[in-house]
């Protein structure tokens, strides 16, 4: 883990030239989001430079306790970041919840009918099913979650292919190296997959809450930029793009 680190801390151009970049770990579900929202809040701060890794949320918070260089967390779930503030790692007063998710059943396959639900996953048809893996993705933990609700979870069990975080779980579909995947809907609702299959929201109240968390870290407490950039992502501005991307937004504390 510790060389995994250290090969991070290259690529991510550590030694900084100036003060005026932030280094930011975000879910795999936020991929293009993010694009949106760094765009807004690099156009108000021109003079930022941000440097973004997005990953399953558990294998990035085990990189932020070995001391990987990001100074924001942007998890998939609260327990993470709460952790990282259990452990002294992060800064308490900085956690916050910033949206919920949702997930969905897609394919690119038109001889498949998403209106049946997820009971369709038993079909002979269908060989292959994606999910993010359960073990540190939260996506994976909710798409086990809702199957297992609906008594399905058992009975797939030797079609499911699993993927590191959600970005790859939907690249499984994409490929044709499965037919089916449960996905974030904000990776759905990207202007790069516009068009692409079709896709079946599963009901919320099949699996706990997507709640996700932000953070910044113990290593980000020093940078400024990184408490602007918690407090542009809790914006209206900023609220209106993550619901463009099919986030709940997250209720507001009386």
């Amino acid at each position: 883990m510790r060389v995994l680190w250290l090969i991070m801390l290259f690529l991510l151009g550590i030694a900084r030239v100036n003060a005026d970049t932030l280094y930011i770990a975000a879910a795999s579900n936020l991929v293009y989001c993010l694009e949106a929202l760094n765009t807004q809040f690099t156009q108000q701060n021109p003079q930022l430079n941000l440097k973004v890794v997005t990953g399953s949320s558990g294998n990035l918070f085990a990189q932020i306790q070995q001391n990987a260089p990001f100074e924001v967390f942007l998890s998939a779930d609260v327990l993470h970041p709460q952790q990282l503030v259990q452990q002294q790692q992060a800064d308490a007063n900085s956690l916050a919840i910033y949206s919920k998710g949702q997930i969905a059943l897609w394919t690119n396959n038109p001889t498949i009918d998403l209106k049946k639900g997820l009971s369709v996953l038993l079909q002979p048809n269908i060989k292959r099913i994606a999910i993010a893996n359960p073990q540190h993705a939260p996506y994976g933990q909710a798409a086990q979650a809702a199957l297992q609700k609906q008594q399905l979870w058992q009975p797939i069990q030797s079609k499911l292919v699993l993927g590191e975080n959600i970005s790859q779980t939907l690249q499984f579909v994409q490929t044709g190296n499965a037919e089916v995947g449960v996905v974030a809907l904000s990776l759905l609702r990207a202007p790069a997959l516009a068009g692409q299959g079709q896709y079946w929201l599963i009901p919320q109240h099949l699996y706990p809450p997507l709640e996700q968390a932000m953070v910044v870290t113990k290593r980000g407490q020093a940078n400024p930029w990184a408490y602007r950039y918690l407090q542009f992502l809790q914006s209206p501005s900023a609220q209106a793009i993550f619901s463009d991307y099919g986030f709940l937004l997250p209720a507001k504390s009386t």
